[in-house]
């Protein structure tokens, strides 16, 4: 799982830019957040519902940053942008890529970051390596800034243009969230892009506010989730679920069939085999979800391809594949966002496969992660 890294909060206060394009009634609307320069996700995702040119694609934020392919990513969306509606938005990783291109008073706080925690998973870095000029040192980075606003004018005029706000109809689209819905040009950029625990914050709008940035397992320590959590009540819809940051993570599309309107669908992509259940389940009871925000575990003992680990936090004990465990740079023992629940499950119900273990199949059903103790059948690959 990639690590969080500090956030590079600007000296000065920054307007946000609001973008207020018109979306015609009735023209269907898919949401995307936080891609992560994941683009087999981001194809499979605009597959799975059928993305065409009658419909807009906005893309919520946090487009780039901590995948493989974020360049390619950025390639990709650059030519949808001819074909199709897409509306890109800026999140928190993006506004790193922002900070370099603009900023060369924030090199020596970039530079960790480029060189520890994203390293070759940066649309910055793979775009150093295309030409030939990966750095060394943060002495490096001023002429590899100028390099790349000269050799890459696209792919670094789309970075430097990205708008922090989209509204539009019922709709108002940002990355990590607002403090309200009037006045949207006078909120801190900065603050609109990272804002932690968005939905724990109490805030009802009138418009629905389409956030992502807080992968939606983080809001629940019993159930851990992908799909998106859907507050209709205070008109809040987050997105994020964990697509790269999560073994488990999928790329979520909120369909909104009349930007107008009230309705909402959604449609993912996880990239994980399937199989259909055989036998029935019941769920277990007071489960638990282990996120990345405690996520230290003691090692109890291995048996094969499973681990017995106590969560320190809760006092529970719980076995996990082997390959969950590790040990982090604190010199921790730590697991990916992990879970002892066991899913309700009846004959014939879909199922993506996590993983399989002597002890059972960690699965995935409708977007709720948990264990599966029953028979399968696999579908079959094309």
């Amino acid at each position: 799982m990639a690590r969080a890294f500090p956030p590079l909060r600007p000296p000065e206060a920054r307007p946000a830019r609001v973008l207020r394009p018109e979306i015609q009634s009735g023209r269907r609307v898919a949401a995307v957040s936080d891609i992560h320069g994941n683009l087999p996700f981001l194809k499979g995702l605009l597959a799975n519902i059928a993305f065409t040119p009658n419909d807009v694609l906005i893309l919520v934020g946090d487009l780039l940053e901590k995948g493989r392919d974020s360049l390619a990513t950025l390639r990709y969306v650059l030519e949808l942008q001819k074909t199709h509606a897409v509306y890109p938005l800026c999140g928190n990783c993006d506004y790193i890529d922002q900070c370099f291109l603009s900023s060369p008073s924030l090199d020596e706080r970039l530079w960790p970051i480029l060189s520890e925690f994203w390293r070759d998973r940066s649309v910055l870095m793979q775009m150093a390596a295309e030409i030939g000029a990966v750095p060394q040192s943060p002495e490096d980075l001023p002429a590899l800034r100028a390099a790349l606003l000269d050799r890459f004018p696209a792919e670094t005029g789309f970075l430097l243009d990205l708008p922090h706000i989209l509204e539009a109809g019922n709709f108002l689209f940002v990355h990590g969230g607002v403090p309200r819905e009037d006045r949207l040009e006078e909120l801190d950029a900065y603050g609109c892009m990272k804002n932690d625990d968005f939905m724990g914050q109490g805030l009802s709008f009138r418009k629905w506010v389409v956030v992502g940035h807080w992968p939606v397992t983080l809001y629940d320590p019993a159930i851990q989730r992908s799909a998106p959590l859907v507050d209709r009540a205070r008109h809040i819809a987050s997105i994020d679920g964990g697509c790269v940051l999560k073994l488990d993570g999928q790329l979520n599309a909120l369909l909104i069939p009349d930007i107008q309107g009230d309705a909402l669908e959604y449609d993912w992509y996880d990239g994980l085999e399937t199989a259909a259940a055989l036998d029935p389940q019941a769920p277990s009871e007071d489960p638990l979800n282990i996120r990345w925000s405690d996520s230290a575990v003691e090692v109890l003992r291995e048996e094969g391809d499973c681990v017995l680990v106590r969560h320190p936090s809760s006092g529970r004990e719980l076995w996990l594949p082997l390959d969950f465990v590790s040990v982090w740079r604190d010199g921790r023992t730590h697991t990916e966002d992990a879970t002892d629940y066991r899913l309700p499950v009846s004959p014939g119900d879909r199922l993506s496969l996590v993983r399989q273990t002597r002890r059972g199949f960690l699965v995935k059903k409708d977007g709720i992660t948990g264990w599966y103790f029953g028979r399968i059948k696999y579908d079959k690959q094309s």
